[in-house]
């Protein structure tokens, strides 16, 4: 089996975007693309959280549902929920209603708040497990990596919870720590263009 697929313009494409129509656009424009805002990497170090035991199709299909009822992925503001709040998820059925992973998701917020206080940003903080250039193994060819686990330590030293390595690694991926799209996927080289023009925060 091929590592690629076609896509509609006919140029390869990681085979994985292949699973579901809505994984295309996702792959195009989002997976591996290096991002620096710290509400973005905030609500996908929760997603992935969410994802843990489901399938990302779910999470994505539900995503702004999400985003609507964490307000945006504001972490001060869920840093403010209270257990009303809790209840109040647990009977929206536009999210994944699991409560360890909604209160861990609170959690989670009130430890970006502490950790962008002492470090400035999330971003700089999370920014630091990058791997130096020349460094990764082949692409998709694992689940963690040694950043990922040194990573997923650092956070669970600190209060976070729903971050082990494989949740980490994930979430690398997707917000441009490593490219993991595979050598021929046309978006390869588009993510290489903005990782050589992106400045580590």
């Amino acid at each position: 089996m091929t590592s690629t697929i076609p896509g509609p313009d006919g140029k390869p494409r990681c085979r994985w975007c292949a699973v579901a129509p809505e994984f295309l656009h996702y792959h195009d424009t989002e997976w591996g693309f290096p991002v620096d805002d710290d509400r973005r990497l905030f609500e996908k170090l929760c997603l992935e959280g969410f994802q843990s035991g489901l399938s990302w199709r779910t999470i994505l299909a539900k995503r702004e549902a999400f985003r609507a009822a964490f307000h945006d992925f504001d972490f001060h503001k869920v840093a403010r929920f209270t257990e009303r709040d809790v209840t109040r998820l647990l009977e929206n059925a536009g999210i994944v209603r699991h409560r360890g992973k909604i209160e861990a998701t609170i959690n989670n917020a009130r430890r970006a708040v502490e950790l962008a206080d002492i470090e400035g940003s999330l971003a700089s903080f999370i920014w630091r497990y990058a791997p130096a250039a020349g460094t990764t193994s082949e692409p998709q060819a694992q689940s963690t990596s040694a950043e990922s686990i040194a990573l997923s330590k650092e956070l669970k030293k600190r209060g976070w919870k729903f971050v082990g390595p494989t949740t980490v690694y994930a979430f690398m991926q997707a917000m441009g720590l490593v490219n993991d799209h595979v050598r021929d996927c046309v978006v390869r080289s588009r993510v290489e263009r903005v990782r050589a023009r992106f400045r580590k925060p």
